[in-house]
């Protein structure tokens, strides 16, 4: 139940995407004690492919030096991962080089074989049936060699350009990134190398282009201003040949780390770049993901599960006022999408600007774009929603927040994220007290409604005293809520611990999810 927006995007626990909303346990399925590899998502940004290396259930078992595998987007993470089957999979190395722009055919970074073995290298496509993928077509490009065992490349979504990591004929030492593009008569031509500015006497790997053709993305452990063992690293195209290549520039600290940075792709349609670091990994390599700056005039900001906000830039310029933000938007069902008639209201930290809206279809409220605001959704029937908005910016002119209320219902569950302690202590924070009175308007709108409230830490400390911990947090939140007049009967709790993390605590981000608490509606 909490939101803040920020500008620099780097530090965001809670990202908004389109539909989608990754939070740090997102990937928590998908990432585990083996190697995941060359994350690429379909166009709809539904499926997840990737491979993962020396899996027991790969088409050559542990062995297998790399089979696809597939998780699909549940709308608050992607699904525990399956096998992609024999289609796509032999006992080679098999990968994801791209997808066409619609969908229907799928790329990959191998040459396939009926008997299963691997005869001939290059790439290959596969179509999109009634069934499922068809059996791939091998794709022949002249001159195609790569005496490597590390495959990785990435074919543009217009099917036009293949980009790749070889060592083969005039390589500058020993994987470099190589180029072929396809002409009009649909013929792959011959690879070129992209030279010295990009190549090193060491491993250039896992290139990709931007959806535009104008960025490449690599992988580099021969460049000077690294970081750790590979970083990745981008150039800017500086013509209209796919040759002349800007000095490359690394990523920075946001994406490299002391350990290996690998497989960056921008699916930038869809509002995020995925890659994969083995810091802080469940295994060899983990997939991570960012969430850019900007895209196409729209920012992207922090949101909980139950919020899809997305920022644009005010194309109407004659209509908001130069240090105002017109926030608008739609308050639905959670369980069916249905639109919901809801009062909404705007208060600034000065308590000098407070604003309502109330409506049945959508809302629209012009508010000063250089307060800080918190945001209380209520409707009868429903659980209310808390929310805190930073804007701080005069650019911002344009913000669409569209709120899923969950329906009163017994079993529903409502985490307080504004609720926050004193480190270590059971001591509430003072900014903790306003989304605490959204709990007691909403237990005094319904008086007949009970709660359990539930504390968690993160596994940082002994069984024993987070236990204990957590107890004493839960035990507070309920004598404020009975200070403000709620009957004690209607309030129940325990204190988890660390026994039920919502990611991992490997990471101060994922910590920072686990602590926290909840309640869960007992009694309507």
């Amino acid at each position: 139940m909490r939101f803040v927006f920020c500008l620099s995007l780097l530090a965001c626990s809670f990202v908004c995407v389109g539909q989608s909303v990754f939070t740090a346990s997102s990937f928590a399925l998908v990432n585990t004690t083996y190697d995941e590899q060359n994350p690429v998502v379909s166009p709809d940004g539904r499926t997840l492919y990737f491979t993962v290396s020396n899996h027991p259930q790969n088409v050559g078992g542990q062995r297998d030096p790399g089979d696809i595998w597939v998780s699909q987007w549940l709308g608050n993470g992607w699904s525990a991962p399956v096998h992609a089957g024999p289609t796509l999979n032999n006992r080679g190395y098999n990968a994801v080089a791209g997808f066409s722009s619609d969908g229907m055919r799928l790329y990959l970074l191998s040459h396939y074989d009926p008997s299963g073995e691997v005869r001939t290298q290059g790439i290959s496509v596969s179509r999109k049936s009634g069934a499922g993928w068809t059996n791939p077509e091998n794709i022949y490009i002249p001159y195609f060699q790569n005496k490597s065992s590390i495959q990785s490349g990435h074919i543009t979504a217009d099917e036009r350009v293949f980009v790749y990591s070889a060592e083969t004929y005039g390589t500058h030492g020993v994987e470099d990134i190589y180029i072929s593009i396809k002409g009009n008569d649909g013929k792959w031509g011959e690879p070129r190398n992209l030279g010295s500015k990009i190549n090193t006497q060491f491993q250039e790997l896992s290139p990709s282009l931007s959806a535009d053709g104008s960025t490449l993305y690599f992988s580099s452990n021969g460049r000077k201003q690294g970081m750790g063992s590979f970083d990745i690293y981008y150039s800017t195209r500086l013509d209209d040949s796919y040759h002349n290549w800007s000095e490359p520039v690394n990523l920075g600290t946001s994406f490299n780390s002391t350990g290996r940075e690998l497989f960056f792709r921008s699916f930038e349609m869809l509002g995020y770049s995925l890659f994969t670091s083995t810091t802080n990994s469940d295994g060899y390599g983990d997939i991570r993901y960012f969430i850019p700056e900007k895209r196409d005039s729209s920012l992207f900001a922090v949101a909980p599960q139950d919020t899809l906000i997305k920022i644009q830039e005010q194309k109407y310029e004659d209509v908001i006022g130069e240090n105002e933000v017109r926030i608008f938007g739609k308050v639905l069902n959670a369980s069916n999408d249905q639109p919901v008639q809801a009062n909404l209201k705007f208060t600034a930290s000065s308590e000098s600007y407070p604003a309502t809206a109330q409506y049945s279809q959508g809302y629209s409220i012009k508010v000063p774009s250089t307060q800080s605001y918190t945001l209380e959704v209520t409707a009868p029937g429903y659980i209310s929603s808390f929310e805190k908005l930073d804007l701080h910016t005069l650019e911002l002119k344009e913000l669409e927040m569209n709120f899923r209320l969950q329906p009163i219902e017994v079993g529903v569950s409502v985490n307080l994220k504004s609720v926050l302690f004193v480190q270590s202590k059971p001591a509430l924070l003072p900014e903790s007290y306003q989304e605490l009175d959204v709990v007691v308007a909403f237990m005094q709108a319904n008086p007949h409604v009970e709660i359990e409230l539930s504390g968690h830490t993160d596994s940082r400390g002994s069984f024993r005293q987070l236990m204990e911990l957590s107890q004493q947090r839960v035990n507070r939140v309920k004598e404020y809520l009975v200070s403000k007049g709620i009957d004690k009967k209607r309030i129940s709790g325990k204190g988890y611990g660390g026994s039920k993390p919502v990611a991992s605590n490997d990471t101060e981000e994922g910590r920072m999810l686990n602590r926290r608490v909840e309640f869960t509606i007992k009694k309507n």
